[in-house]
């Protein structure tokens, strides 16, 4: 008995630190996102913490990464620790929810930025997504805005507007949530430096079913290739309520899925959509212009 006891106690010795550098050796589940919520100017409520708890954004994305056992997100406010090469090298997708101008991002050099966008996204092919005001953020620097497709060019449509949204691919993993088409209460923005020659639109505002109608194309999520990397970006996302929104999170999770190379899509610039929803709006505009239903407000005299 006491040899048998003996034995046992030596085998665990030996085989206990086996099991723990087995353990130890497993890759880690998922691929790695750092969310920025960095914000330089106007500070949208669903990335500001109250009572050092996440924002709803941050603790949005945490969860959906938990729960699809995709992913894992390490959120940040500070664009300084976010943009370093060291920092970067360690994830494979960068999230930004950010606002403000070159001015206000001046912690962060234009070294660091070109290792972003050019060797870490271009040359090391990782993943971009770009929520709501991303597209708000460094309007004044080209190198950013030509990596994410546009810039920000007011919101006409209101936080507390419903609007309807037109999806052009509901096959694309980012797209196929929605349906082909859907009403949403949000902040919708349009856009300058606007690049549909880079970009593949996969959903739009219809601006026949809109009540504030204008006479050109508002895209309201693309995809695009950029080097060996892969971007995104949706202007959906002002409400904190859009962060609950199940179909909100299955986009954003469809989105990353094709960044992460798990389901296909194609990401092949489609100008030609674009140039027909600019035609389609004006018409509409024109149409609604006729009957005095643009839903625009009288100019001051």
């Amino acid at each position: 008995m006491r040899r048998c006891l003996v034995l046992c106690l030596v085998l665990s010795w030996i085989l206990a630190p086996v099991a723990s550098s087995q353990a130890d050796d497993k890759p880690k589940t998922g691929a790695r996102i750092l969310f920025l919520t960095y914000s330089g100017t106007f500070k949208h409520g669903s990335v500001t913490r109250k009572e050092g708890q996440l924002a709803p954004a941050e603790k949005a994305m945490t969860e959906l990464g938990i729960r699809s056992n995709l992913f894992r997100v390490e959120a940040t406010q500070d664009p300084a620790f976010a943009l370093k090469k060291e920092t970067l090298d360690n994830f494979d997708i960068v999230m930004f929810y950010t606002t403000g101008p070159r001015a206000k991002w001046s912690m962060v050099t234009d070294e660091q930025f070109d290792y972003f966008f050019n060797t870490w996204l271009k040359q090391k092919g990782h993943g971009f997504v770009g929520a709501h005001s991303a597209a708000d953020t460094l309007g004044d620097y080209q190198p950013y805005w030509d990596m994410i497709g546009g810039t920000f060019n007011g919101h006409p449509w209101g936080s507390g507007e419903k609007v309807t949204i037109t999806v052009h691919e509901p096959n694309h993993p980012l797209s196929k949530p929605w349906g082909s088409e859907f009403e949403i209460t949000d902040e919708i923005y349009q856009f300058k430096n606007w690049q549909p020659e880079k970009v593949r639109v996969l959903m739009s505002l219809n601006m026949a079913k809109s009540r504030l109608k204008k006479e050109y194309h508002v895209p309201i999520a693309w995809v695009k290739e950029y080097g060996q990397g892969k971007c995104f970006h949706m202007s959906l996302g002002h409400r904190e309520d859009v962060w609950e929104n199940p179909k909100y999170q299955e986009s954003l999770l469809g989105g990353i899925r094709w960044i992460l190379g798990h389901e296909p899509g194609d990401a092949t610039p489609n100008p030609e959509l674009s140039a027909a929803q600019n035609a389609k709006a004006k018409a509409d505009y024109e149409a609604a212009k006729a009957k005095g239903e643009t839903g625009e407000k009288p100019a001051k005299k």
